[in-house]
């Protein structure tokens, strides 16, 4: 059963990032959608896809990354140049044109998950400065086939989020 790890504006927070790395050593990849502060090269972020953050200024960081694990493609994005606190559709577009079923995004520092049409977005919230609530989250997104998923958030501090969840089904990648 794939697992990937979903965190994002951690804003400078070495040791979080790397106990929670530590706890989900069993996922098959992390992804940390922007605004960490931290190098690109620091050994905090390392085995994470990262997508560069309106706080990240490495040149070496990419603004979005689409990556395969298992059957089912992610778009990794930050959010802020697809104006995600006012509309999905911008970050819509760009998750069709790159055959993503899953968009992953962070910025707002809400912890959310909606799918519309064919594409799950998630935004793991922030493991810092949540803004819609007092604890700071992360998110694990697992799958036995790509037509089922479960998306379950984590406080900071590694207890699941009983009222943050959900499953959901894919439309069959074409």
């Amino acid at each position: 059963m794939p697992k990937v790890l979903i965190i994002s504006d951690t804003h400078g927070q070495k040791e979080e990032v790397s106990t929670i790395k530590e706890r989900h050593r069993d996922v098959d990849a992390m992804i940390h959608c922007g605004d960490s502060e931290l190098s690109y090269d620091s050994k905090e972020l390392e085995g994470f896809y990262y997508a560069k953050g309106n706080c990240d200024f490495e040149r070496e960081m990419e603004e979005e990354q689409t990556v395969t694990v298992g059957d089912l493609t992610f778009l990794v994005v930050h959010g802020h140049l697809h104006q995600v606190k006012a509309t999905l559709m911008p970050l819509s577009y760009r998750a069709e044109e790159v055959g993503a079923q899953i968009a992953c995004f962070g910025h707002s520092h809400v912890a959310a998950a909606e799918k519309v049409g064919d594409t799950l977005f998630i935004n793991p919230g922030s493991a810092r400065l949540p803004r819609d609530r007092k604890e700071p989250t992360y998110a694990i997104l697992e799958w036995e086939s790509s037509t089922e998923v479960h998306l379950q958030y984590y406080r900071v501090d590694g207890e699941p989020m009983p009222d943050l969840s959900l499953t959901t089904e894919l439309a069959a990648k074409n």
